[in-house]
C-alpha cells in the first residue's frame, strides 16, 4: 500500500531552539563532529488506491492548511512504497 510522507522543517531563517538543545547535548553524550541540528516533523499518510497527481495535490493542501505553518515552516511531499 502506498504511503505519502510529508516532512516539515523550520525555515532556515527561523530559530530552532529544539535543534540547538540537541546540538548542545551531543558532545555531553560523547558525540562530536556535528555542527548543526534542525528538528522537524514527519507525517506518514496511508492512502487508498493509486497515488495520483490529484492525491498528491490533496496532500499538498493538507500540508499547507494543517500539517505545517507556512509562515515559519517548509514542507516536502513524497511517496514511499511500503513492503
Amino acid at each position: 500500500m502506498p504511503r505519502v510522507v510529508v516532512d516539515v522543517m523550520p525555515k532556515p531563517e527561523i530559530l530552532d531552539p529544539q535543534g540547538k538543545a540537541v546540538l548542545g547535548a551531543l558532545p555531553r553524550l560523547g558525540f562530536s563532529g556535528v555542527t548543526e541540528v534542525r528538528q522537524g516533523k514527519r507525517f506518514e499518510l496511508q492512502v487508498e488506491g493509486e497515488v495520483t497527481e490529484a492525491v498528491l495535490a490533496d496532500v499538498h493542501r493538507m500540508a499547507e492548511m494543517l500539517l505545517s505553518n507556512p509562515v515559519i515552516e517548509n514542507f516536502e511531499v513524497r511517496v514511499e512504497e511500503t513492503a
